[in-house]
């Protein structure tokens, strides 16, 4: 089958925030090839209207039936909260939350069964999802335990960097905490994995420390020496081509790939959230890519979020999530 005939679920993400805006400026025009919007019909008809697109929704009874040319589809699956599409833009709201997980769900579990490719989700809002008692943080967890549990790490890539984290979505103070030998090298084992399905056989992989230059052997912390650095030599060990700790302050553009300065490493790890996405946010967000590693099928997001300042104007920009889509399309192969 041409793997632009092959269905891709997007979930709608929060319905006060940019998502669907997004969603249906990535889908007009058809470019996208074959997808399927999970989410609420009257949301994704008012992001047509506000985007000033003259689409047409095409509402589906089953997700995989055939849609017209040229249009969003959408399968609203049920339990859906009556009134989305009336609710104010740009607000945290439980109902929003409750929505964008059960969407979430519904467009996993299309991946889980085979009936989609690949999975793209668009933007949530953690304190929606927690205003609707949703017990997940973000997608990753979410999507973590929807597929049964398996170890999955959150990457960020664009053009010119690729950052594996080891922690994600929780505070500084807890991301040091969950530091240990066993999750770095576990990291390690799920980046080589996920490289080789890009087809990189042999990744390079380049390991950040936690601390200012790496720790400066112990004098600005220890971690590097207890389980760092030990972590690294066990995926050595293991045939894998990870090398470090380095300085965090400059490794990432040691990696960083431009066409004058080919990078030194394929992919990055960090240890935290922030050390990870800043640098690859800093390059710019129309070309970045949320892609969980670890799943038993692709998924991938935009790397921005909800953007309720600017949510209900039409004016967002679908760049990241055409990417994501894109780079969804290039792993489910």
């Amino acid at each position: 089958m041409n793997e632009e005939h092959k269905l891709l679920a997007i979930s709608m993400g929060d319905a006060a925030g940019i998502g669907p805006e997004i969603i249906v400026r990535a889908l007009a025009g058809g470019e996208a090839g074959r997808c399927v919007v999970v989410g609420d019909v009257g949301v994704l008809r008012r992001a047509v209207r506000q985007c000033g697109l003259l689409t047409p929704v095409a509402v589906l009874d089953e997700p995989t039936d055939a849609a017209p040319p040229d249009c969003v589809p959408v399968w609203q699956p049920p339990g859906l909260p009556p009134g989305l599409a009336e609710a104010p833009m740009g607000v945290v709201q439980a109902a929003a939350g409750g929505a964008a997980a059960r969407c979430i769900e519904a467009a996993a579990a299309l991946a889980l069964d085979g009936r989609a490719a690949a999975l793209v989700t668009a933007p949530i809002h953690k304190e929606a999802l927690a205003a609707a008692g949703v017990p997940y943080p973000g997608h990753t967890e979410m999507l973590q335990a929807l597929a049964g549990g398996p170890p999955v790490r959150m990457m960020l890539a664009n053009p010119e960097l690729r950052v594996v984290l080891v922690t994600i979505h929780v505070a500084l103070k807890r991301a040091i905490e969950l530091l240990d030998f066993d999750a770095v090298l576990s990291t390690l084992r799920i980046t080589q994995a996920a490289a080789r399905a890009w087809g990189l056989e042999r990744p390079r992989i380049a390991v950040a420390g936690l601390n200012p230059h790496a720790g400066e052997g112990g004098l600005f912390g220890d971690e590097e020496r207890r389980f760092i650095a030990p972590a690294i030599a066990a995926a050595v060990a293991e045939g894998i081509d990870a090398r470090g700790p380095f300085a965090p302050d400059t490794v990432f553009m040691r990696a960083r790939s431009a066409p004058d300065h080919p990078g030194e490493f394929d992919v990055v790890v960090a240890m935290t959230h922030d050390h990870g996405l800043i640098p690859v946010k800093y390059l710019g967000v129309d070309d970045g890519v949320n892609v969980t590693l670890g799943l038993p099928f692709v998924r991938t997001s935009p790397d921005h979020g909800t953007a309720f300042d600017i949510a209900g104007r039409g004016g967002a920009d679908a760049g990241s999530l055409r990417a994501a889509i894109r780079m969804a399309r290039a792993l489910a192969r």
